[in-house]
């Protein structure tokens, strides 16, 4: 099989129209050209689950410290001191650093919290005939509960969320790598070096406090502490993939469970079954379905040869809805059992806050269910987000 063979498929993540709707190219891809290439942006997409997951194992061979976004990738080793752009032995070390951020006692803390939250945002739209589910609950619940966790002040959580907002500003053929993203990034970056330069002097209970006080071992065995830019590094990583990620879970939930009003009855009936509902949800419309690697040797994949150096696009989303592994993959179904999906990542680089992620989509789901049995989606006033790597709702507007 060749990655050239004759064929009118074309996709790259950049491309508004095609993500909009990309899962009949997806299933293309997986039966026609499982091994794609793209010259345009110069990478290769693998689109079966079994590919995917084995790239996101073999880190020797799929290294993430070229960066894991299509756009900020080169041949340059990443120096931005963010674990997700890291490969082991430093990748090894910073992730049970951070790791201990997300210690099963604070997380297991924080679930009333989330509760409040969520009663807090449907008390303040509840007897309104219609609301935004992403930005009057979905986009506000995850940003004040990492926010929470990371340790900003409330008052000023919605201001640095309307921040994290701009990180993803994209413009066309560039995403985003625009001044908008740039400004947002070095805004957001300055100020939690400030807020970790108090933590050195007022500790608190929360990551950041964590992250100031914590120490690594370096190659030589030299025990240190972090540097005020690394650790506002993992705390940019930690607060922004908090906020953006679980938003999208939730605007994919409202329009999913609309288009499957039946799948929505059996919730509200069961509400046990909410838990498998959510994995079902990440696996059907996966909020963060492209990740970005660079080949460290030669491989040859499905009899395509593709060299060192090359960038290679792991699609989580394609292979959530790959027949191989999910039956009837394109079936969204709350009930299905599975053994396990790639929409957190695998291997190494499994998301370290999957289980908060977890919980906050079944209370948020359990909380609106209880209110709000069924509603309708106001289709022409709902507007997508588009970057190369996340995708889902900017907007949902709903009428209950």
């Amino acid at each position: 099989m060749s990655a050239t063979t004759s064929s009118d498929i074309y996709w790259d993540p950049f491309d508004t129209e095609i993500d909009s709707s990309p899962y009949e190219t997806w299933r293309r891809m997986r039966d026609e050209m499982p091994v794609y290439r793209n010259d345009r942006y110069d990478f290769w997409a693998y689109s079966r689950f079994e590919d995917v997951e084995h790239a996101h194992v073999d880190h020797a061979t799929y290294s993430s410290a070229h960066r894991t976004v299509l756009e900020l990738m080169g041949s340059d080793r990443d120096m931005t001191g963010q674990m997700i752009f890291m490969d082991p032995p430093d990748h090894t070390r910073l992730r049970s650093l951070v790791s201990r951020a997300f210690t099963p006692r604070r997380i297991a803390a924080i679930e009333p919290r989330i509760r409040e939250i969520c009663n807090e945002l449907l008390d303040e739209v509840e007897g309104k005939p219609s609301f935004d589910y992403v930005q009057d609950f979905g986009a506000i619940l995850p940003s004040r509960v990492i926010s929470d966790l990371v340790g900003v002040p409330r008052e000023e959580q919605e201001a640095k969320r309307q921040v994290i907002d701009q990180l993803f500003h994209i413009e066309p053929d560039v995403g985003m790598i625009n001044d908008i993203s740039a400004t947002a990034a070095i805004t957001l970056v300055m100020y939690l070096q400030e807020l970790i330069e108090q933590r050195k002097e007022e500790p608190q209970d929360d990551m950041l406090t964590a992250l100031a006080q914590a120490q690594v071992v370096d190659d030589d065995g030299v025990t240190r502490s972090l540097e005020v830019g690394e650790a506002a590094g993992f705390g940019m990583l930690l607060y922004t993939a908090g906020t953006e990620t679980v938003a999208r879970l939730l605007g994919n939930a409202a329009v999913v469970l609309d288009d499957h009003p039946d799948q929505r009855a059996d919730l509200v009936a069961n509400p046990d079954v909410i838990p498998n509902a959510v994995e079902e949800l990440l696996r059907f419309e996966a909020p963060s379905p492209v990740q970005g690697r660079w080949t460290m040797r030669d491989v040859n994949v499905h009899g395509v040869d593709i060299p060192k150096d090359s960038k290679v696009l792991l699609l989580t989303g394609s292979a959530g809805r790959d027949d191989r592994v999910f039956p009837n993959g394109d079936t969204f179904d709350v009930r299905r059992q599975m053994q396990h999906h790639v929409s957190f990542g695998y291997g190494i680089h499994f998301c370290v806050g999957a289980a908060l992620a977890r919980m906050e989509g079944r209370i948020a789901l359990e909380e609106t269910l209880k209110r709000h049995p069924e509603w309708s989606v106001r289709r022409d006033e709902a507007r997508r987000l588009h970057t190369s790597t996340v995708r889902g709702w900017a907007e949902v507007p709903i009428s209950v």
